[in-house]
């Protein structure tokens, strides 16, 4: 392993770090520049906007199928390439995409693409973890994941403005981002290799009930999340019918997811990881129940002030979680980092699609799009419990390392 590179007085290496910011960036706003165009792309490749859908579908799909397989397989590999490879990949698959002539050759660009990017937010997040002092940790994957928070506040913004020509257009934007990351990679970032191992060695923590528990916290999380989220234009618009007001609502969604990934990766290096996202978890709970009560009971004029407080604190809690979670399972199996992070990316997804299921088979059951919110605290209902057991059965872990003397 190479020795760290050159740190700011707070102990990071912002100069570093910053071209792994601006790699998250560009993938995380691939995910939300296609949101807008979707009737767009039907029209231009001839297919119904259903199957369009399926372009983000099997982008979620394929990240969470092979995260787990690339980052195990890659984890012994020197990091600095694997981060370029994967981007490169990412770029490639987005340009098939962006330059496809039918649709077949675009769901081909999206898998591609999927590919690499499930491997580079696992290794992107590995590296950050072995590159930085463990007492500075939060407050670098908190600037790193920021490329990501901030790809959510402008994705669906940029995607409708430069959109309105092609919707290629964004896609080749997107990729030249992607680019000028690769060279700031190339250039700065210091080769970094983690302790050898086999790779039955790296598979070891999927036989880990306590670590699997551990993941399944960030599934809850992003279903409750996305249950709502995959539906907030529904929820929102009978208060908010003008497209510009959606447009400002999901930027400051966005605004506010960056602001909670700032304030947790601060709070992760003074407080335990596991300290802040119970606090977070019981936020997001309490505002979900807010949320119920004010679709349910709220005037319609107030409905339409207190939706968008309920909207904006989602945003910081479900921003805020990413942090402290990720911390938290790399303390859990800091020898597998690499295939950690890519088992969470891959939780992540699923907890993403099982959200949109949710709450579709919600609405199809004859509930309202205000009555979401409801569902989402029964997941995380399900969900903060998960998390304090898996937090108590590490500290019994913990516990039993320091004084492994046999009973009696």
């Amino acid at each position: 392993m190479s020795g760290p590179a050159s740190t700011s007085p707070t102990g990071v290496p912002y100069s570093t770090l910053i071209w792994l910011a601006v790699a998250t960036f560009t993938t995380g706003i691939d995910g939300y520049v296609l949101a807008g165009l979707l009737p767009d792309v039907a029209a231009d490749l001839d297919v119904t906007p259903a199957l369009t859908g399926q372009l983000v579908s099997v982008f979620a799909l394929t990240s969470a199928v092979a995260g787990p397989i690339l980052g195990a397989t890659t984890s012994g590999w020197e990091q600095r390439r694997v981060i370029m490879a994967a981007l490169s990949t990412f770029i490639v698959g987005n340009l098939l995409n962006a330059i496809a002539p039918t649709y077949s050759l675009a769901l081909g660009g999206r898998v591609i693409a999927a590919l690499g990017g499930c491997l580079l937010g696992a290794a992107v997040t590995g590296y950050v973890v072995h590159l930085v002092a463990e007492r500075h940790r939060g407050r670098a994957l908190s600037f790193v994941l920021g490329g990501w928070m901030t790809a959510t506040a402008l994705g669906v913004p940029v995607g409708l403005i430069l959109g309105q020509t092609s919707w290629r257009f964004p896609l080749i934007l997107v990729s030249a981002v992607g680019v000028i990351a690769l060279i700031g990679i190339g250039l700065r970032l210091p080769p970094l290799r983690y302790p050898s191992s086999t790779l039955a060695a790296r598979l070891k923590p999927l036989a880990q009930p306590r670590l699997v528990a551990g993941l399944l916290v960030s599934t809850g999380v992003l279903c409750a999340s996305y249950t709502c989220f995959t539906y907030a234009v529904l929820i929102l618009e009978p208060t908010h019918p003008a497209g510009w007001m959606m447009i400002v609502i999901m930027c400051a969604y966005g605004v506010a997811s960056m602001v909670g990934n700032a304030i947790t990766g601060r709070l992760v290096d003074r407080f335990s990881p596991v300290r802040v996202l119970t606090v977070i978890l019981c936020g997001l709970l309490v505002n979900a129940l807010f949320g119920a009560l004010a679709f349910e009971l709220a005037a319609p004029v107030a409905f339409a002030v207190l939706s968008l407080v309920w909207f904006v604190l989602a945003g910081i809690g479900n921003g805020g979680h990413a942090v402290p979670q990720q911390a938290r399972l790399a303390a859990m199996a800091p020898g597998t980092v690499a295939v950690v992070m890519a088992l969470n990316a891959s939780a992540v997804s699923l907890g993403g699609a099982l959200g949109g299921g949710v709450g579709g088979i919600a609405l199809t059951t004859g509930l309202v799009p205000g009555h979401l919110p409801l569902v989402a605290a029964a997941v995380l209902a399900i969900t903060l419990p998960l998390h304090l057991l898996v937090a108590r059965w590490s500290r019994a872990g913990s516990a039993a390392a320091i004084d492994p003397s046999p009973a009696g």
